[in-house]
């Protein structure tokens, strides 16, 4: 496949070690495929139906009842990491206040 840099409406010069070896110009803002020149758009509109079809039918999604257990994982790890953010905090704030006690 052929990559394509660029989109310019003047094209490309015929370079004379080319010429007669049977070197068609690239187009920048077309691509030949089979024989046939697309445009971006249409590379575009087909990467957009690809990726719907690969989110129907290729993607496996969870089951309610799995979503619902996955919930309570998260909630149960929330739960338990803000509970070591406070206690944390707790202590920190506990030592200096004890810290300024003594110094000030």
């Amino acid at each position: 496949m052929n990559e394509i840099h660029g989109c310019s409406s003047i094209g490309r010069v015929a370079v004379s070690k080319t010429v007669g070896w049977e070197f068609e110009s690239l187009h920048p803002c077309e691509e030949k495929v089979n024989g046939k020149r697309i445009k971006q758009m249409s590379k575009v509109t087909s990467y957009i139906k690809e990726s719907y079809i690969e989110l129907v039918e290729k993607v496996s999604w969870p089951t309610w009842s799995e979503l619902q257990d996955s919930v309570v994982v998260v909630m149960i790890a929330s739960l338990i990491i803000a509970l070591i953010i406070f206690l944390m905090d707790f202590g920190i704030q506990s030592v200096m206040n004890l810290f300024y006690k003594m110094v000030g």
